[in-house]
């Protein structure tokens, strides 16, 4: 397809602008393409991987910002992009932390979820007695499953 790119990168330049074109895209979403909630939303995080965990030593393009982290499929190296979403797909709020950050602290931040209100539907991930407590005095419902080792009182 060169026809259609015929000013395209190489590879290695691509990888050289990738650092430098992620704060112009984060304040455009940030910006113009959010939408409201509606009462019900949902709350999970993905995984942003930049290397292989094992080649963490020799990557040079997010030196000093990416971070080793554990997901629910494994180690990583990397980023971790939490993200809200409404019943009908559209991203409310969104926030990107290092890898090692627990998946809990972001939505402890009132700065994270003051677009939100009502239900807000987890895993178990954010489980949390003190979480739950923060976000239920900011008018925020939240429901997760219990894990399988939890006493229930």
């Amino acid at each position: 397809m060169r026809s259609e790119f015929p000013e395209r990168v190489s590879y290695n330049r691509f990888v050289e602008l990738q650092s430098k074109s992620v704060l112009p895209m984060l304040v455009f979403l940030q910006t113009c393409c959010l939408s409201k909630c509606s009462g019900i939303s949902f709350l999970d995080y993905t995984v942003l991987k930049a290397c292989h965990y094992k080649r963490e030593k020799q990557n040079k393009v997010f030196k000093g910002t990416a971070t080793k982290g554990r997901g629910t499929i494994g180690w990583f190296f990397g980023f971790k992009l939490h993200i809200v979403i409404n019943e009908r797909g559209e991203i409310i709020d969104f926030l990107i932390t290092q890898g090692n950050v627990d998946d809990r602290q972001p939505v402890k931040d009132k700065t994270f979820h003051d677009k939100v209100f009502g239900k807000i539907f987890a895993d178990r991930g954010y489980i949390g007695h003190d979480l739950f407590e923060q976000l239920f005095v900011d008018g925020i419902h939240l429901v997760t499953r219990i894990r399988k080792k939890m006493k229930m009182h």
